[in-house]
């Protein structure tokens, strides 16, 4: 069995402002790199085999400051990076509200399915192991959807630096 140590990325300029991230590369502010630090010490005396994360920036800074206390690498993966909200991307969300969402978004389907397909690699390529990966709000929601079998709705929403356990 593979457990899984789900993380969500630390605190960004864009989430204090309230700007739609997607996946734009984004960057930790001084408090998301504080919450980095913080997990980083509460992992320490954790055994970790792997380090993985979404292949946009503020995931990577969020990993490598844990990865950095086990002396190990982090691998990244496009199978974690943050839903694409398609036109919808670097707007104020509370603009959106009552918008009508762009043919570009992607759709829950293809989400589901990057989850679906990101607990796969996670089972085949590193079996009996320990992994921290480090993504997303809503692509980290897909996954304990996809895991669980429960609608996105049902599943809390994670707050930055927050870890969630799943034995896959």
């Amino acid at each position: 069995m593979t457990t899984l140590l789900l993380v969500r990325h630390g605190e960004t300029f864009d989430n204090v402002n309230q700007v739609m991230q997607g996946q734009t590369q984004g960057q930790l502010n001084e408090n998301g790199r504080a919450q980095a630090e913080a997990l980083a010490e509460q992992m320490a005396g954790r055994h970790i085999d792997a380090f993985v994360a979404s292949d946009l920036k503020r995931s990577i800074d969020t990993c490598e400051v844990i990865a950095r206390r086990h002396n190990m690498k982090v691998v990244t993966t496009p199978l974690l990076r943050e839903r694409d909200w398609g036109d919808f991307t670097g707007q104020f969300i509370p603009d959106l509200k009552d918008k009508p969402w762009p043919p570009n978004v992607e759709s829950m389907a293809q989400l589901k399915q990057r989850a679906h397909d990101f607990i796969e690699k996670m089972r085949s390529d590193y079996p009996n192991q320990t992994v921290l990966a480090v993504g997303h709000g809503i692509i980290n929601k897909a996954i304990q959807s996809v895991f669980y079998d429960k609608p996105m709705h049902e599943v809390p929403r994670m707050t930055n630096a927050e870890v969630r356990v799943l034995e896959l």
